[in-house]
């Protein structure tokens, strides 16, 4: 089960390269003027990420260009660029964030050099948003790794490109290279002009570094350019390699990388060991202290479905939990109260995300903030039980629902990343539903939405996570506890119609065809435009067979007590799936239960 469906996606953002160089520019300005601090440091990190994405988007410019990495005058600038970015990250982070930073003079004029009217297509890192990877780690890691400055350093694009300048800022070496590793993701092959070969190989005395964020399912991308170095005679001995975490290669590695990776040195400094075993500046308690005053016991780990051990429930109702998909969090205990610390992301991403957050919560939609540090958002702790069942068919709820679902589509700003077309999410349907219910039941499928191709679509900000153990009682009306980026995952679905959050709420609520009728009135006369009754009808079969995809994928490696859980939810997917499907013959509702 899960093996061929489809969840995840890969979005990506267009920017112009001199719309990037003027920002990198306005922001290193202003960063110069600011007193010392962890807000200079903060700051400081997020134009060395936002330089990491102009160097990735030129390379691969280039890449798709020659059809394969080479040198270019303009490469060898950025990597130059980035690298004296990341001196200045290290001596930030080494000095305990204080003392003047001394910007170079040349960072100007490598930033002209690069300002050409270019389109690139930007990846963000997927560690700096959702995975607490910080460069800290990585420049922590390579510092105690012993290598030396005729060290060759390889990043691999896209998150890569900054986190080996990392790694070369923290022991000296010359900017890094960075590499694409393309084709199928468990089995990665890299594409190497002869100049860049040679330049590569010009050392026979040098230790090679191999930089990414992974291992993910395979490690194929960081075993393909280890591959490249070894097929032309590269010592394995030479080989380093700096990953994300500690652990092994996923189950679908190869069994000579598994080797390799068994026997190979890997650097790696942990979240853990940077902000928590630190000395004070360092540490992420003192961080969170400066916004909500001392606290009175050690930050209290509640990650990985850990939260659901603080809810006033039991046990045996506890909601089920997927932690490939929870961000890192953290309850705080201080004299005014609990605070949840929770990773939002490094950079422009966490930035964005605080933003949304003050926004709703000024609404009054969700919980107060008091902050962010460093990539962690502080927000008020809310102890309360889980909505009931109940609680969801009432008026008051639905009113509330729809004022939300209208202030995300009104208020909030509109994504920096598109969401998958109709095009994908019908192709994701038919396959979840293919693997999960057999090929007869997605043949009706794909009869029930043959005419929704063509329906019209505005994306926005959607929720895209209206589950019921999402919902808390306020001391003042409903609150939603998880608000912030689900629209902005790694998996396919991303910014969608508001109609999308209409249909999740339909099904997850289990509202009926004049409660759901309802709610669709309200978002319409709150954003001014009819929401389609079709393309909701349509979205709610995307929807059931996303979320089938999702929560049983979740099923794997689980414990057995969660496993019971996430089968109890995927039955439920499954069951919902089917009578719609029923209903679309006939038997129940008609086209008049969807009109506004």
């Amino acid at each position: 089960m899960g093996g061929a469906m489809l969840v995840y996606g890969d979005p990506k953002r267009g920017e112009r390269a001199d719309t990037l160089c003027e920002a990198i520019a306005a922001r290193l300005r202003e960063v110069d003027g600011r007193p010392p601090g962890l807000e200079r440091h903060a700051a400081l990190v997020g134009i060395f990420i936002k330089a990491g994405e102009l160097v990735q988007g030129l390379s691969d410019f280039e890449f798709e260009t020659l059809g394969a990495d080479e040198l270019s005058a303009g490469r060898e600038k950025a990597g130059v660029l980035l690298l004296d970015l990341a001196r200045l990250v290290a001596q930030s982070w080494s000095s305990g964030f204080s003392g003047h930073l001394a910007l170079p003079d040349r960072i100007w004029a490598l930033l002209q050099d690069l300002r050409a009217s270019r389109p690139l297509s930007i990846k963000e890192g997927e560690g700096y948003a959702f995975y607490a990877l910080y460069p800290e780690c990585y420049m922590e890691a390579a510092r105690r790794s012993g290598l030396g400055a005729n060290t060759v350093v390889i990043g691999l694009r896209s998150i890569g490109t900054s986190l080996s300048a990392a790694v070369a800022a923290a022991i000296g070496a010359a900017a890094p290279v960075t590499l694409r590793p393309v084709g199928h993701p468990f089995r990665r092959e890299i594409h190497v002009g002869p100049v860049l070969s040679q330049r590569l190989l010009q050392d026979r005395t040098a230790d090679f570094v191999i930089v990414d964020e992974g291992p993910g399912l395979s490690g194929s991308s960081l075993g393909s350019v280890a591959d490249w170095l070894e097929e032309h005679g590269v010592s394995e001995h030479r080989i380093h390699f700096f990953p994300g975490h500690g652990g092994e290669l996923g189950p679908q590695a190869s069994e000579d990388h598994c080797k390799r990776w068994a026997e190979r040195p890997r650097h790696v400094v942990e979240l853990d060991e940077l902000v928590f075993g630190a000395h004070r500046p360092h540490r992420l308690a003192a961080w969170v202290s400066e916004l909500v005053g001392p606290l009175g016991q050690p930050l209290q780990e509640i990650s990985g479905g850990g939260w659901r051990s603080v809810l006033a429930c039991s046990r045996h109702s506890w909601p089920p939990a997927d932690p490939r998909f929870e961000r890192r969090k953290f309850l705080a205990h201080a004299s005014g109260g609990t605070w949840l610390v929770k990773f939002a992301g490094l950079g422009d991403i966490g930035q964005r995300k605080f933003e949304k957050a003050r926004l709703l919560a000024k609404a009054g939609f969700t919980p107060p903030v008091a902050g962010l540090c460093h990539g962690f958002l502080v927000q008020k702790w809310v102890t309360a039980a889980p909505l009931a069942p109940s609680d969801f068919h009432g008026a008051e709820f639905i009113e509330h629902l729809g004022r939300y679902l209208t202030f995300r589509a009104r208020r909030l700003p509109q994504p920096a990343t598109r969401g998958a077309t109709m095009a994908m999410l019908y192709e994701m349907a038919i396959a979840n539903t293919e693997e999960a219910l057999g090929e007869a039941v997605a043949t009706r499928l794909k009869s029930r939405l043959s005419d929704g191709h063509d329906l019209p679509m505005v994306p926005v900000d959607t929720d895209n996570r209206l589950h019921p153990w999402e919902w808390l009682a306020g001391d003042d009306g409903f609150l939603k506890a998880d608000a912030l980026d689900h629209s902005a995952g790694h998996d396919l679905v991303g910014p969608q119609d508001i109609a999308w959050d209409i249909a999740g709420a339909t099904i997850e609520f289990d509202l009926s065809p004049d409660e759901a009728a309802a709610l669709r009135a309200i978002v319409s006369d709150g954003c001014s435009r009819a929401v389609d009754a079709k393309l909701q009808e349509i979205l709610e079969l995307f929807y059931l067979t996303f979320q089938l995809g999702l929560w049983s994928f979740a099923t794997c490696g689980a414990a057995a007590e969660e496993v019971k859980r996430l089968d109890s939810l995927v039955a439920r997917y499954r069951e919902l799936l089917l009578r719609r499907l029923e209903e679309g013959a006939g038997q129940v509702r008609s086209r008049r239960d969807y009109l506004p």
